[in-house]
């Protein structure tokens, strides 16, 4: 599973650019975006919760999730005008670190309007994961994937695109077999996050 992806030939992309590449692509035509999300530390500055959780603030940075829910609906809104389906799968080690602690509350809220996200056990991938990491990527229809990057520091710096649309339908593939034997969203939430005490943040 996603043994081609390291040898795929890819275009590094900054940033700004990855952004306008990705909504263009996005407006084109594409059928669906599958999300793969692999790593465990993250930071989202600009983001109002994370501000907060990132400080110790874990009552206020629940609260303030609320902020993105126009935000999150227009996006969804827009997905249907399009016609995308869309589907994001997290994969989740344990102890749960606390920024996937905070994460998970921010997709409690997609969820609710409508997202379809489902969360996967790192241990059961063990076996897929004996020589690497399975890859954080955005795949758009087999148009284009993206494999986001992240400097030291956990900051977003752009990503790598990739166009071979025999490595997009291999990895496809993958993530696929990933989602269909992933938890649905409540059920794990339910079962591993609500009953963690609010974590404690060391940035």
């Amino acid at each position: 599973m996603f043994d081609s992806f390291p040898r795929g030939t890819s275009e590094r992309l900054d940033r700004p650019t990855y952004h306008t590449d990705f909504r263009r692509v996005y407006e084109s035509g594409v059928r669906y975006l599958n999300k793969l999300e692999r790593g465990q530390n993250f930071k989202e500055r600009g983001f109002a919760s994370w501000e907060a959780f990132s400080v110790g603030e874990w009552d206020r940075a629940l609260d303030l999730i609320q902020e993105k829910r126009c935000i999150y609906a227009q996006q969804f809104r827009n997905a249907d005008r399009l016609g995308i389906r869309e589907r994001r799968l997290r994969v989740v080690e344990f102890p749960v670190t606390p920024y996937v602690h905070w994460e998970l509350f921010v997709l409690r809220l997609r969820v609710e309007l409508g997202d379809n996200i489902k969360v996967l056990d790192a241990r059961k991938i063990a076996h897929v994961e004996r020589d690497r990491s399975v890859p954080e990527v955005v795949i758009l229809g087999d148009a284009a994937m993206y494999e986001v990057l992240y400097d030291d520091d956990g900051n977003a710096a752009g990503a790598n695109r990739f166009t071979d649309r025999s490595l997009i339908r291999e990895t496809s593939t993958g993530f696929n077999a990933l989602y269909e034997q992933a938890d649905t969203f409540q059920d794990f939430f339910e079962r591993e996050i609500i009953p963690l005490s609010p974590p404690a943040v060391v940035m």
